[in-house]
């Protein structure tokens, strides 16, 4: 898909033009990625005035995690060891006459920052701010195809842990069998570190899984993701262990349930991010759960997990359509544990079925 890749940058020096700049550099690896088709370590790109480059410190390695670069991209491998490629990003801009940089400052270290001056005191160094997060957000097909695929790869991994023997085995256990279930079923890794919670720790949002053995008539979450060409989904589901659920697990299942399902039904293009997250928040709210809720209810994902848009209350602007996002609520009782469900869903207008849901696990409280 080179012209994909072109079309990008093309629509980034856009921008840049616009801006006043004559060149750019980018050095968020999920945004050289994005630009570039790969990120090999350290890698930066920039778009010049001349040629459009991306500079490695090494020669790409052509794994899974890295990506392949734009055939039609110029690649160079600094000559020696140690080099900065973002450095020599900057000498390269000056040298085919640019008098401006624009530089994603919020990834830049300042130390960096004075080097790219210091090696080109001519070139104007301006902010590129958040211009290729912005042109993330919407998603093309090929990018949600492959969210699909990843959501797919997720959903099965979850399903073979459910048929298997749980009572007994630790959080830490779990999640590492998940997290190789994920390879073994296509993924070029887990999205994120693997969160299985039991007990006291089910429902609690990014728990680290301990030793904690699995116990009957316990609370399990489970929350995973996989990573497909550099795309990343997903997925968080809650179960109840052994036995039959006690009325107090049955009725804060019911009630997340709820919540995750105004937060789903309120997607649609044009609706603001906090009314999502409204949706989701007030059913919570009339049950009686106003303190130690979750920041946001859910946000968007694509290259990195944790992505714009979020759905949060306090944040601004309004959904498109082709946005995949989460909607992930949850409530933790300390000492008793909790639930969480989380689906990633691309955003869709109603002509063409609402949002589509992409991780499709059951969400009925299953007794394991």
């Amino acid at each position: 898909m080179p012209e994909v890749y072109a079309t990008r940058r093309e629509r980034l020096r856009e921008r840049c033009t616009a801006g006043g700049s004559a060149a750019a550099l980018v050095t968020r690896p999920a945004n050289v990625r994005y630009l570039a088709g790969a990120a090999p370590h350290g890698a930066v790109l920039l778009l010049g005035s001349d040629e459009d480059m991306l500079l490695c410190a090494g020669p790409p390695s052509g794994e899974a995690m890295e990506g392949r670069p734009d055939e039609a991209l110029a690649v160079r491998v600094l000559p020696r060891a140690g080099g900065d490629p973002a450095v020599a990003a900057a000498g390269v801009a000056a040298g085919q006459g640019a008098d401006s940089l624009a530089v994603e400052e919020h990834h830049l270290t300042v130390t960096r920052h004075r080097a790219l001056g210091s090696v080109a005191p001519r070139l104007r160094l301006a902010d590129l701010g958040g211009a290729v997060e912005q042109l993330r957000v919407i998603k093309d097909e090929e990018e949600i195809a492959a969210l699909r695929i990843g959501a797919e790869i997720a959903d099965q991994a979850l399903g073979e842990l459910l048929e298997s023997i749980l009572v007994g085995r630790t959080e830490r256990h779990l999640a590492l069998e998940l997290e190789r279930r994920l390879v073994d079923h296509g993924a070029d890794g887990p999205a994120f570190a693997t969160s299985v919670g039991t007990g006291p720790n089910s429902g609690r949002r990014g728990h680290r899984p301990s030793d904690r053995r699995v116990e009957e008539g316990d609370f399990l979450s489970v929350c995973l993701g996989a990573t497909y060409r550099g795309y990343r989904c997903e997925i968080g589901r809650t179960f109840v262990i052994g036995t039959s659920p006690a009325d107090w697990q049955i009725e804060l299942y019911d009630l997340v349930f709820a919540a995750q399902r105004a937060g789903r039904e309120a997607l649609a293009p044009g609706a603001a991010y906090r009314d999502v997250d409204r949706a989701a928040r007030q059913v919570l709210d009339s049950g009686g759960h106003t303190e130690g809720l979750p920041p946001l209810t859910g946000h968007g994902v694509g290259l990195e997990i944790d992505e714009d848009p979020q759905l949060a209350p306090a944040a601004m602007g309004k959904l498109d359509a082709c946005v995949p996002v989460t909607v992930e609520p949850g409530v933790h009782l300390p000492g008793r544990g909790g639930v969480r469900i989380d689906d990633t869903l691309v955003v869709r207008p109603e002509a063409d079925g609402g949002p589509e849901l992409l991780t499709i696990t059951t969400k009925e409280l299953l007794a394991l």
